[in-house]
């Protein structure tokens, strides 16, 4: 019978990996620690479409609404320079939110910190917090893509509004583990 059958010294060995480098795939808070890894980069991967999408309109209403120079007019008209400048801005700040979230911290995963802290408590709380993060950045997500720039235009304090509301939560999160 070949080695690989035996479920004694296999499972030994599955035992000492598993709790000799201090990791086990089986307890919650491993879980919850790797589910809030990814509902942040489902929030990233939402305000990257937004930031691409911001992206897309500023260009296309740089190319649109910026004519050419000529002798007559060798300066584009200010009001239009602003409007693109303002989506510009607003994917450099969606772009900012991204990152944030990215290089968000979690709770480290060592004896202080589970002798004075519930750590499963602590990442189900922060659990909920990026839900509402992913609820956020979708709704961004959904007033830029695809949204033609003077749409963008027209929403612009909405949207701001959103950017706000994004930090807010960052910032909350961010004291929750303080």
């Amino acid at each position: 019978m070949s080695r690989f059958y035996e479920a004694g010294p296999l499972a030994q060995v599955g035992i000492n990996l598993f709790y000799g480098y201090g990791y086990n795939f089986y307890r919650q808070e491993n879980q919850l620690r790797a589910d809030d890894q990814r509902v942040r980069q489902m929030a990233c991967s939402l305000l990257g479409r937004a930031r691409a999408g911001l992206g897309e309109a500023e260009g296309r209403y740089r190319r649109e609404k910026i004519a050419p120079p000529t002798r007559a007019n060798p300066f584009p008209d200010p009001a239009v320079v602003a409007n693109a400048q303002a989506l510009e801005r607003l994917g450099s700040e969606v772009g900012g939110l991204e990152g944030l979230i990215r290089h968000q911290p979690v709770p480290e995963n060592d004896r202080m910190a589970q002798r004075y802290r519930q750590e499963a408590a602590t990442l189900a709380t922060l659990a909920e917090k990026d839900a509402v993060l992913v609820g956020q950045a979708e709704l961004l997500r959904s007033l830029i893509e695809g949204a033609t720039s003077e749409a963008i235009l027209a929403n612009k304090s909405e949207i701001e509004t959103g950017i706000a509301a994004i930090a807010t939560t960052l910032r909350d999160r961010q004291t929750f583990l303080l």
